[in-house]
């Protein structure tokens, strides 16, 4: 079993930047997808980020393209994703998951077998 747990969430004022991280423990992740998804209040929780088991590969929704960074070191197990430039649509609780058996992450959250208990991240106008 894979135990995941997000930090690094809080307030921000518009076009501030934060930086979240998603340790892993129990398990080596160096050889899953690993994704970063959302869920505003009364929304479905969507696909904001990924990234595959080698590091080297990185997916954005077209939302946050510019803005967000995801990188992986596997030597530590952990993720983390670096937001600049945030808006206050991007008020989230912010959840990492892993794809074990995937090398590429998928962008649906069915794809994912292991998530973390989700960070809250609220951005002020």
């Amino acid at each position: 079993q894979v135990q995941l747990v997000e930090s690094g969430g809080g307030l921000v004022q518009a076009g501030g930047s934060l930086r979240l991280s998603c340790a892993a423990s129990g398990r080596t992740f160096s050889s899953y997808a690993m994704g970063w998804f959302r869920q505003a209040p009364g929304e479905e929780r969507e696909f904001v980020a990924g990234i595959s088991w080698s590091g080297r590969s990185a997916y954005y929704a077209d939302s946050v393209k510019g803005r967000f960074t995801l990188s992986r070191d596997n030597a530590k197990n952990t993720v983390y994703l670096q937001m600049n430039s945030l808006k206050p649509e991007d008020t989230a609780v912010y959840y990492c998951a892993a794809a074990p058996g995937s090398s590429y992450p998928p962008t649906r959250p069915v794809g994912y077998d292991y998530w973390g208990q989700g960070t809250q991240v609220t951005v002020s106008s």
